[in-house]
């Protein structure tokens, strides 16, 4: 007797974006509309993949994405997870995937696939990209190869780790990228190739009650002198990133701004490159990494600076106290590899 194969049950969770997006009249641009419903039963013969639940969670443009959206997301993944859901997909807009994945990436502690999608282009466009993209997500979570690797992204039939991918074109079909990883794996027809694995990245769990402080992200260019960094702390700010130059350099004008606010609260050191990681003895100069690091300021290393906030953000909503926010901080950064 041939035993018969069980089917992956994944859930699909909406919560807006460019891929939900539909007109509200002939003249007017597309918002968030369609249900999950909606985004399953546009693709052909979706259900053949696996057996799918699909919830609509929240229908919002991606800039409106909260982290409380997100804690109470990542709640509702661990309660499916325990009732034997096999993967998770979560479509969302494209504007904020890279900050949104790497905030589930460290507030899940599970073991099943869970991967964010969206779309570059909306439904009512010759060649939407939303469905396409839906269909290798849910390849992905179905497969037992795509188990332990953290939060994905899967976008372009590629399949991206949270913690390196970033949008790197404000339109392009392509313009989720890990410049220092690559991608992890790619989908072709019913196969899903995985190359890479990535190292259990530390969690954070919070519950919805937590309260989740600002933390500023602060960019560097030339000729920047600092001085909107004195006015973080009157303003509510808990900690703050600094968005520096190369390996983690400021204009000299900068250093007692920032020496100053260290004293305050949190710092942390991230550069405005986008690859790469924050150095730490190899230059000397006033407002050099080694320098900044010398006065108190915590390095992002590979961290950029959109990850280095949102990690920074859920370490102080877990604790008040400064250092210890400061050694979740620490422990999320140190593994990001092995």
């Amino acid at each position: 007797m041939t035993s018969q194969v069980q089917r992956a049950k994944v859930l699909v969770i909406s919560l807006g974006g460019t891929i939900a997006s539909t007109s509200t009249s002939a003249d007017g641009g597309v918002v968030p509309q369609l249900s999950a419903d909606d985004l399953v039963g546009a693709v052909p013969d979706l259900r053949s993949v696996a057996d799918i639940e699909a919830i609509s969670f929240r229908q919002l443009p991606s800039g409106d994405i909260s982290f409380g959206d997100l804690v109470a997301l990542a709640h509702v993944i661990e309660d499916y997870e325990a009732h034997g859901v096999d993967g998770v997909v979560v479509t969302q807009g494209t504007d904020t995937i890279e900050e949104a994945s790497f905030t589930l990436d460290i507030l899940l502690d599970v073991s099943i696939p869970v991967v964010v999608t969206g779309a570059m282009r909306h439904p009512t466009l010759a060649s939407p990209d939303g469905p396409g993209n839906l269909l290798s997500a849910i390849k992905v979570a179905a497969s037992k190869s795509a188990r332990g690797l953290g939060c994905l992204v899967v976008m372009n039939d590629e399949v991206h780790a949270a913690r390196f991918v970033r949008k790197m074109h404000s339109s392009s079909l392509s313009t989720f990228q890990s410049p220092d990883s690559g991608a992890l794996g790619w989908v072709a027809e019913e196969r899903v190739r995985i190359v890479a694995r990535c190292a259990p990245l530390a969690t954070i769990n919070l519950d919805e009650s937590d309260v989740v402080s600002p933390v500023a992200l602060v960019g560097c260019a030339l000729g920047d002198d600092g001085r909107t960094l004195g006015e973080l702390q009157r303003l509510g700010y808990r900690g703050a990133v600094i968005d520096a130059f190369g390996a983690g350099h400021v204009p000299s004008m900068m250093v007692g701004a920032i020496e100053s606010l260290a004293t305050m609260m949190p710092v942390v050191l991230s550069s405005r490159t986008g690859a790469g990681e924050v150095l730490e003895h190899t230059y000397g100069f006033a407002g050099s990494e080694s320098d900044l690091l010398s006065r108190g300021v915590i390095s992002g290393g590979a961290l950029d600076g959109r990850k280095s906030r949102v990690a920074l953000i859920l370490a102080l909503a877990a604790s008040r106290d400064a250092k210890n926010a400061t050694a979740l901080f620490v422990k999320v950064r140190e593994s990001l590899s092995y």
